[in-house]
């Protein structure tokens, strides 16, 4: 089987076929793609990558449905913020790559458009001027490109996660709560921790982000935007894309794959990013920190296993996964919470200090939130205003 060019892998073709069975499924790729990824690509890729897929069972959606429910009542008593789930579901890898889909176009398409345009206005000049009446199809070819190695990327990240919120953004469907029971299975081996603790355990934090989405009026809009801020800045160094593309040989579709994977596209924050990519990286750890604090709070008197599993999960939040690192290099994105630590202790800082009205009241409006400085000087933070306004009819709920 001859692989598809580019390294492409969202089919084959077999040995001996001609060009014209190549292009037919290329042009079955590109049918209907308009935008800056091919998502017909990026979901076969992502499939592939995903490889055999064990699905889930009628028993698989009952003992989430049973975990999240006792999560809830557990959480109630720990935050003034009501449940925010609605439904509950076990997702499969490949239902996760479908319920998130849509979150993913919104996240990584300024980036892509980035991509796909540099990928033409970096040629030489006299190579642009050559290719002049194919640059439409240049951009196709950018965007399938582009789609190629998103979806090995998000087939990657459906491998290592364990719900819908897991990397910290609300990627799924408001109010349903979902755990992927093979992630829940793969995250509790070697724990020494019986599976329903670790399945219990997941699903207080899932149930934690979503009563956080669901009723902080701005908190998910402001994430998702600020991600789209920091894509849209984003710029790609034309002289190192003329670079690379001079070493790309037009006859040989293996050189410009290998131009991909040395990072010919990787994109570079400007200073104004690296200021917008620090606000984005403070308030991941702030949403982390307070779902850490309650999860801990929620599951201490009933779960005897939830100071390491908590353990475990802020290092693994901390240091990210092989699949985040490969997005990461992709969209120039990591969706690290690299100070979670210090945000779980301002939380239960300001709880031991406020009570958990006066900790919750802080979600009322982004003016109120705690600050990269605010997390070296907790103390500083919450002596600054001891008597903060409770208002929270602004909080949904």
């Amino acid at each position: 089987m001859t692989e598809l060019p580019f390294g492409f892998t969202g089919g084959s073709v077999p040995e001996g076929a001609d060009l014209g069975a190549m292009l037919r499924q290329l042009g079955d790729l590109m049918s209907g793609q308009s935008g800056p990824v091919n998502w017909n690509l990026a979901r076969q890729a992502a499939l592939q990558a995903i490889g055999a897929d064990a699905g889930t069972t009628a028993a698989d959606t009952e003992e989430v449905t049973a975990a999240v429910r006792l999560a809830d009542v557990w959480l109630d008593p720990q935050t003034t913020l009501l449940s925010g789930v609605t439904t509950t579901e076990a997702w499969s890898r490949r239902r996760w790559l479908e319920a998130t889909q849509p979150a993913w176009s919104q996240l990584v398409e300024p980036v892509a458009v980035q991509v796909v345009s540099a990928l033409g206005n970096a040629m030489p000049e006299e190579m642009r001027t050559a290719a002049a009446p194919l640059m439409g199809v240049m951009s196709q070819v950018g965007a399938l490109m582009f789609g190629g190695q998103l979806g090995q990327a998000l087939g990657g990240l459906a491998g290592e996660v364990v719900s819908s919120t897991d990397i910290g953004l609300p990627l799924g469907p408001a109010g349903v709560a979902a755990l992927l029971p093979e992630g829940v299975r793969a995250y509790g081996e070697g724990l020494e921790v019986p599976l329903d603790q670790v399945r219990l355990f997941l699903a207080l934090r899932e149930a934690a982000h979503h009563r956080l989405f669901a009723h902080v009026p701005w908190l998910r809009g402001h994430l998702l935007d600020t991600v789209v801020s920091y894509a849209q800045g984003l710029t790609i160094d034309p002289s190192r894309l003329e670079e690379m593309s001079r070493g790309v040989d037009p006859s040989d579709p293996e050189s410009l794959q290998r131009a991909v994977t040395e990072g010919m596209f990787a994109p570079e924050p400007s200073p104004e990013q690296l200021v917008t990519l620090g606000r984005l990286e403070t308030l991941l750890a702030l949403v982390e920190g307070w779902v850490d604090t309650v999860t801990l709070a929620a599951g201490t008197p009933a779960l005897p296993s939830v100071a390491p599993l908590n353990e475990t999960m802020r290092r693994r939040r901390a240091t990210g996964g092989p699949a985040e690192a490969t997005f990461s290099s992709l969209v120039g994105l990591e969706l690290r919470p690299r100070r979670l630590r210090d945000a779980a202790a301002l939380w239960a800082l300001v709880g031991s200090r406020r009570g958990i009205d006066g900790r919750d009241a802080l979600w009322a409006h982004p003016d109120l939130m705690p600050t990269a400085d605010d997390l070296d000087d907790p103390f500083a933070f919450v002596d600054r205003d001891k008597d903060p306004p409770l208002d929270l009819s602004s909080l949904d709920g």
